[in-house]
């Protein structure tokens, strides 16, 4: 029997063609089905709770909180699949109220008619409180299955009622593993991807490409596409020459005003007080890579060393102050040196936030007392008026006592009594001071307690 010759393709089917093979490779192998994901492992695990719900069409409005290239975009519309509800798409970047309104109002007539409507906002975190606001009735009646997308923590960026009507589900960064199996299947897809066009590339070259990605599969894709399109030139091998022109760019995810910034910033302090020098130089050196600016990190490393070092070690702070300047006066890179020094010794050396505790007791108690008068007898008296009321009366010049101290007389006004906020540790320095003031505080109290005694038996 003769075959039957095929119908021709229709325009629109060759439109369609065209199409496709103009959008890049990333668009292009964007999974279709929940198994065809890669990352993601623990919130789109088998039977966990997102995953059944999404296999059900019974998903919920969410926020998907993860850094870019995770997956969030393909989750939501892997989301109005499942559901077999209309997706759209607007950007809080590109969007404004009125085209939030319009497409709200179609969504609602939708639902008048029976469909749903997965409505994606992706950097919703962009949008002002009364963008945000415009969401709530319609998420509250079910009109929109609403979606967003953000690389900023929600707890700080979206307001409290969107949040309440909302689930965070939490992305994580895709693996080098993940990202490369996501790499080979576009070299072996002859649909969508790369296949058929005899590209060589190494096991090694892919892992390389999905290091360089940093947890963005849709980067990856992108670096693979970019080098496929060089090799096309060289035979159709992905050298080791190809790669390097590919990645000579290459720049690890850094927020310089966001999440990333502010959790760097905190392992980089942290790892610091925890005298952990390897870890603070590495965070110091991704955040130079990130291009975090450097007269931040200076200041920043300065008051490292005043509120976690103190008077354990009296040199940190000059030390990090002469670094701030070396920097100022070498710029980049060769500054950059003198800031890791400070950051290798305010690690090593010996750390005391006792003076950063003593201020904020100090602080508080200003608060809770108010404005209490200074005692008379340390008030100025340089007129005779003063003099008469009882300023500077009885006050002790302590150079003229021997040891050098008025140990009896009170520095606090009369409603507090004696204080006490500086309680050094025994660390560094400090060692030493807690030695001497520890004997003064002691003779401080025997002195006044006999002065009391004194008083009680002359009257006076």
């Amino acid at each position: 029997m003769a075959r039957r010759p095929s119908s021709p393709q229709s325009s629109e089917d060759l439109l369609h063609v065209d199409r496709s093979a103009m959008q890049p490779l990333a668009e292009r192998m964007r999974p279709r089905t929940l198994d065809e994901m890669v990352g993601q492992k623990r919130l789109l695990a088998p039977r966990s709770a997102l995953r059944r719900a999404i296999e059900s069409g019974r998903v919920h409005s969410m926020i998907l909180w993860g850094p870019p290239g995770c997956g969030k975009t393909t989750l939501a519309l892997l989301l109005a699949r499942y559901a077999d509800a209309e997706f759209r798409a607007i950007s809080a970047v590109l969007s404004g109220l009125p085209e939030v309104r319009q497409v709200l109002a179609e969504a609602a007539q939708r639902f008048a008619e029976g469909h749903r409507t997965v409505l994606f906002v992706d950097e919703v975190h962009r949008f002002n409180k009364a963008q945000q606001d415009a969401f709530l009735p319609h998420i509250e009646r079910g009109t929109i299955l609403f979606v967003g997308a953000t690389t900023e923590n929600p707890s700080f960026e979206l307001n409290s009622a969107l949040l309440s009507r909302c689930r965070v589900h939490v992305m994580e960064a895709v693996s080098v593993d993940d990202i490369a199996l996501a790499l080979r299947q576009a070299l072996d897809d002859d649909e969508r991807g790369l296949g058929g066009r005899g590209l060589r590339v190494s096991e090694e070259a892919l892992r390389e490409i999905a290091r360089a990605a940093d947890g963005d599969v849709r980067r990856a894709l992108t670096l693979l596409e970019i080098a496929a399109e060089l090799a096309e030139g060289e035979d159709g091998e992905i050298t080791p020459t190809t790669l390097a022109q590919v990645l000579a760019d290459r720049t690890r995810r850094f927020d310089k005003g966001g999440e990333q910034f502010y959790d760097q910033i905190s392992a980089l302090h942290k790892s610091v007080r925890s005298s952990n020098p390897d870890a603070a130089l590495y965070w110091f050196a991704r955040m130079l890579d990130g291009g975090c600016d450097r007269a931040y990190l200076a200041r920043r490393l300065t008051r490292m060393a005043v509120e976690d070092v103190g008077l354990a070690d009296p040199r940190a702070m000059p030390m990090a102050l002469e670094a701030w300047d070396t920097f100022e006066r070498l710029g980049s890179p060769e500054g950059e040196l003198a800031l890791a020094q400070v950051v290798v010794y305010l690690a090593t050396t010996a750390k005391s936030n006792a003076v950063y505790a003593a201020y904020n007791a100090a602080r508080s108690d200003v608060q809770e007392y108010g404005t209490q008068d200074v005692p008379l007898h340390l008030r100025n008296a340089p007129t005779r008026l003063m003099k008469q009321l009882g300023y500077s009366q009885g006050y002790r010049y302590d150079h003229d006592v021997e040891g050098g101290i008025a140990l009896e007389q009170t520095g606090f006004p009369d409603a507090m009594g004696e204080r006490v906020y500086y309680e050094p540790v025994e660390r560094g320095l400090e060692i030493r001071l807690k030695e001497k003031l520890d004997r003064l505080r002691a003779e401080r109290e025997t002195a006044r307690r006999e002065r009391g005694v004194s008083k009680s038996r002359d009257g006076t």
